[in-house]
C-alpha cells in the first residue's frame, strides 16, 4: 500500500478550505500579538500592565476550555467555526474605539483568546470525521501544527516590522480583515455537518465534569494528558530567552535566535514524524521524545556559547514534536461525540502547565540566574518525562486499556 502524502490530505476539499483559514487567522493573530502589546504599553507605559495583559490569554485558555469547547459537542462543528470568527472579528475591532480604558481592552483580548478553544475543538473533529476514514489524520494534525509553528517564526517579526511601518490601528485592522476572511472561506468551503452528542441540553459545568470523568477514567487518554504537560517543563525557557541571552554574552540579537530556534525545530520534528516515521513507531517513540525534550535542555545549565545553545534548543523543539503524536492519539482515543469538550479540556491542561512552568522558571531565575533555572527546569522536567513515559508504556500494553 502506497504511503499517505501531504497531497493527499490537501486533495480533501474541506481540509483545504479550513486549513486556508487557519494560515489567514493565525497570521492575523501574531500581527495583532505585537500591535496589541505595543498599544497596552504605549496607553500605560507600564511592563507590568502589558504582562498583565498577555498573563490573560492563560485563564482565557483555562475556562474556554473548561467551559466552551463542549460547544464543537453541541452544535454543527461549522458554524462554531464561523461564529467564533465572527465573533473575535468584531471583538477586535472593538479595540479600536478611541479611549477604551485600558481594562476595557484586556476584557477584549481574555475574550478573543476565550473563543479560541471552541474553534480549535471544532476544528479538531472536523478533522477527524474528514481524515480518519481515509487513514489521514496524523497528517492533517501535523499540517496544522507545522502551520502554528511557522506563523511563529515569520508572524512576530513581520508583526513588528508592519507595526513600525503602518501603526497599531492599521494592524489591528487587519487582523479584523484575517478573521472575517477566515469565516467566508470556512462558509463557502467547509461542507456542513450536525455533531449533536450526548452533551445536548447540559449546563457547560456538567459537560466540563462529563469530560473530566472521560478522560480520568482512560488510561490511554490519562497518560496522554500527562505526556502533553511535560511540555510545561521544556517550554519555559522561552520565557528566559532574553536574561539568558545576555547571560552567554549574546544580546539582544542572540534572544531573537533562541526563540526562533525551538519552533524550527518543531516544524522539522513534525514533518520527519508524520512523513516518514510509521505510525506504530511513532506511538513507541512518545515517552523517548518527551524524556529528550528535557534532557537536550540540562547542558543550559552552564551557560554554553550561543551556538551551542541555539543547537540545543533547535534539538529540543525537534523531540517535542512528539507533541503532535500526542494530540492525534489523544483524538483518537476519544468517543467522537465528546470530542470537543475532552480537546478543550486537554487543552486547558496544557495551557496551565505552560504557564505555570513559565513562572516557576522565572522566580527560581532570580535566585539562581536564568542559565541555571533553565537547566534545574529541564532536570525536574526529565524526572517527570520518565514517569509519564513508563505510565505510557503501561497503557500501551495493557489489553483492558485498549478495551476502554
Amino acid at each position: 500500500m502506497a504511503r499517505a502524502s501531504y497531497a493527499a490530505v490537501f486533495r480533501v476539499p474541506s481540509f483545504t478550505a479550513l486549513w486556508s483559514s487557519q494560515v489567514v487567522s493565525v497570521a492575523g493573530d501574531q500581527l495583532a500579538r505585537v500591535a496589541l502589546a505595543v498599544l497596552v504599553f504605549d496607553r500605560t507605559q507600564s511592563a507590568a500592565w502589558t504582562a498583565l495583559a498577555w498573563s490573560l490569554t492563560f485563564l482565557a485558555d483555562l475556562l474556554g476550555g473548561l467551559f466552551l469547547a463542549g460547544l464543537a459537542d453541541r452544535y454543527p462543528a461549522r458554524a462554531v467555526l464561523i461564529a467564533a470568527d465572527l465573533a473575535r472579528a468584531g471583538l477586535v475591532a472593538l479595540m479600536l474605539v478611541p479611549g477604551l480604558p485600558i481594562w476595557g481592552l484586556c476584557a477584549a483580548v481574555f475574550a478573543v483568546q476565550l473563543l479560541s478553544a471552541p474553534f480549535s475543538a471544532a476544528r479538531a473533529s472536523l478533522l477527524v470525521k474528514w481524515l480518519r476514514p481515509r487513514g489521514l489524520h496524523d497528517l492533517g494534525v501535523s499540517v496544522v501544527s507545522t502551520t502554528f509553528q511557522v506563523a511563529l517564526l515569520v508572524g512576530l517579526p513581520l508583526g513588528g516590522g508592519l507595526v513600525a511601518l503602518l501603526g497599531v490601528p492599521a494592524v489591528l485592522v487587519i487582523d479584523v480583515a484575517t478573521f472575517l476572511v477566515s469565516a467566508l472561506v470556512i462558509g463557502v468551503g467547509v461542507r456542513a455537518g450536525v455533531r449533536m452528542g450526548p452533551g445536548t441540553g447540559m449546563s457547560p459545568w456538567r459537560r466540563a465534569r462529563a469530560g473530566a470523568r472521560l478522560i480520568a477514567g482512560r488510561p490511554k487518554l490519562r497518560t496522554l494528558l500527562v505526556l502533553a504537560c511535560v511540555a510545561g517543563f521544556y517550554t519555559a525557557p522561552e520565557g528566559l530567552a532574553i536574561p539568558y541571552a545576555e547571560q552567554i554574552g549574546a544580546g539582544a540579537a542572540g534572544a531573537g535566535w533562541l526563540l526562533v530556534a525551538n519552533p524550527a525545530g518543531t516544524v522539522l520534528g513534525n514533518l520527519v514524524l508524520a512523513r516518514w516515521v510509521p505510525e506504530r513507531w511513532r506511538l513507541r517513540l512518545l515517552g523517548p521524545l518527551a524524556i529528550v525534550s528535557c534532557v537536550v535542555l540540562l547542558p543550559c545549565f552552564a551557560a554554553p556559547t550561543l551556538w551551542l545553545s541555539l543547537l540545543l534548543w533547535t534539538l529540543c523543539g525537534v523531540a517535542s514534536a512528539h507533541d503532535m503524536v500526542t494530540q492525534a492519539a489523544f483524538v483518537r482515543e476519544t468517543p467522537e461525540e465528546q470530542l470537543g469538550q475532552a480537546f478543550g479540556l486537554a487543552g486547558a491542561a496544557l495551557r496551565v502547565a505552560q504557564g505555570l512552568g513559565i513562572v516557576a522558571t522565572g522566580a527560581l531565575a532570580g535566585l539562581t540566574g536564568p542559565a541555571a533555572a533553565i537547566g534545574l527546569t529541564a532536570a525536574v522536567g526529565t524526572l517527570a518525562a520518565v514517569v509519564a513515559a513508563g505510565a505510557w508504556h503501561r497503557a500501551s500494553a495493557s489489553p483492558s486499556a485498549a478495551a476502554g
